[in-house]
């Protein structure tokens, strides 16, 4: 299993292209791998037979570095296989999910350093018996597993037993009858509450890019004190400005939130005070603006980077939005294409949202959440009139950005986007 990214561990084998037998050639594609953040092909580095598949695709939580399939070379023969298929080291257990009533790969071969329990010694030492997959889903859904009877290998509880599994759930009969509910956790709140009251529901999978985005952002709360500076940003000369530019353009359109990209990056320039990111040690202050733009995929939030947006025209980051949102979208973006970045930017004004606070993305120290423009009625020079208006929140990391400071670049990002003549010069 590659490590396909600086943050990976361990990923999902989503699909494998080639199958066993398939002559392979140095860059082909034979397999496709979900990491924490898209699912990304992987291409052979080598030529040669494919002759064995280790690891079958499906399976979630391949650790990196885990022997997922052998590669022949010209001479060679099976007997290298058994030779490295055999070597524990070499391949170490994946997380795999054994299907229902069958007993897992490999089980008829004595298992080193591992014994399998049998019912009566479960019983013995009060162990329920049962497929990892098995409590999980019992776990979720608050089912007493004690109550359940094994149909699986040596009497073993597994995934089919559980289908339409209702009694002996503990945590509902608690509910139902006024006791105490104390769930282990949300996802068992969650699930055992719906079946205590009988509110039908069905349960999706969490994948992994949804699970590291769930883990990531509650490490940012948790560890980042932010606070949240926010500035209303007066369009008309922007729009203005964007309808001049789009009359005389060939064959491209530039957007608002081209303008906001190349605005933030240019008032990081301006006020390199902001661009900045914290460790224990050091103030990390970078000498480069690159710009982390919120993307919704399927898959989840994603933040493709325009890499030195600052000194790129609009043209140029309206070009490279279009194609890095839609591979985005597509969960086809390569790791340096979505890591990293100095500053992100989350724009929910296309859905009618005015105003909302976005959650930093660590190591970055700041995101600016974008509202929507619509006109709104403002005092100037002492009369009431009418304008397009633009709310903006900055979110910003305490701990390496001061209020003053924060406030600062906002004023600096506020001017440029209400004299937008700078961003084409």
């Amino acid at each position: 299993m590659p490590a396909l990214s600086p943050t990976m561990t361990e990923g999902k084998l989503a699909k494998w292209v080639k199958k066993e037998g398939d002559q392979i050639k140095a860059g082909d594609v034979i397999a496709e791998i979900e990491t924490d953040k898209a699912t990304m092909e992987v291409e052979a580095v080598d030529e040669g037979t494919l002759a064995k598949i280790v690891i079958p695709e499906g399976t979630d939580g391949v650790k990196v570095n885990t022997l997922i399939a052998v590669l022949l070379e010209e001479g060679e023969d099976a007997a290298a296989v058994n030779a490295v298929t055999a070597d524990g080291a070499a391949a170490p257990a994946p997380k795999t999910v054994t299907p229902a009533n069958q007993p897992a790969a490999g089980a008829d071969k004595p298992a080193p350093r591992m014994a399998v329990a049998t019912p009566q010694q479960a019983a013995a030492t009060g162990r329920i018996f049962a497929s990892p997959l098995a409590k999980r889903i019992a776990k979720e859904r608050g089912i007493d597993l004690s109550t359940i009877k094994g149909s699986g290998p040596h009497g073993r509880i597994v995934k089919a037993d559980l289908e339409g599994a209702k009694a002996g759930m503990k945590p509902a009969a608690q509910a139902a009858s006024g006791g105490t509910f104390t769930p282990a956790s949300s996802s068992v709140n969650a699930v055992a509450l719906a079946d205590a009251y009988g509110i039908p529901y069905s349960l999706q999978p969490n994948s992994g890019v949804r699970k590291v985005i769930a883990r990531r952002l509650s490490e940012s709360k948790q560890t980042v004190p932010h606070f949240y500076l926010t500035v209303d940003c007066e369009l008309d000369a922007l729009l203005a400005v964007r309808k001049q530019v789009n009359d005389a353009a060939d064959g491209f359109k530039v957007s608002v939130n081209d303008f906001i990209i190349k605005a933030t990056a240019v008032a990081l320039k301006k006020y390199p005070a902001a661009n900045v990111s914290w460790t224990d040690e050091n103030i990390v202050q970078y000498e480069r603006a690159d710009v982390s733009v919120a993307v919704a995929s399927d898959n989840g939030l994603i933040t493709p980077i325009i890499v030195d947006a600052a000194n790129k025209s609009l043209k140029q980051i309206s070009i490279e939005m279009k194609d890095l949102g839609g591979r985005a979208k597509e969960g086809k973006l390569k790791p340096h294409e979505f890591q990293g970045g100095t500053i992100s930017v989350s724009n929910l004004g296309m859905f009618g949202i005015r105003e909302f606070s976005a959650i930093i993305n660590p190591p970055q120290a700041a995101i600016l959440a974008i509202g929507a423009g619509g006109e709104r009625a403002v005092v100037k020079n002492g009369q009431l009139t009418v304008a397009n208006m633009m709310t903006v929140t900055a979110s910003f990391d305490h701990r390496a950005i001061d209020g003053a400071v924060g406030a600062e670049f906002l004023q600096v990002f506020k001017n440029l986007i209400e004299n937008p003549m700078g961003l084409l010069l």
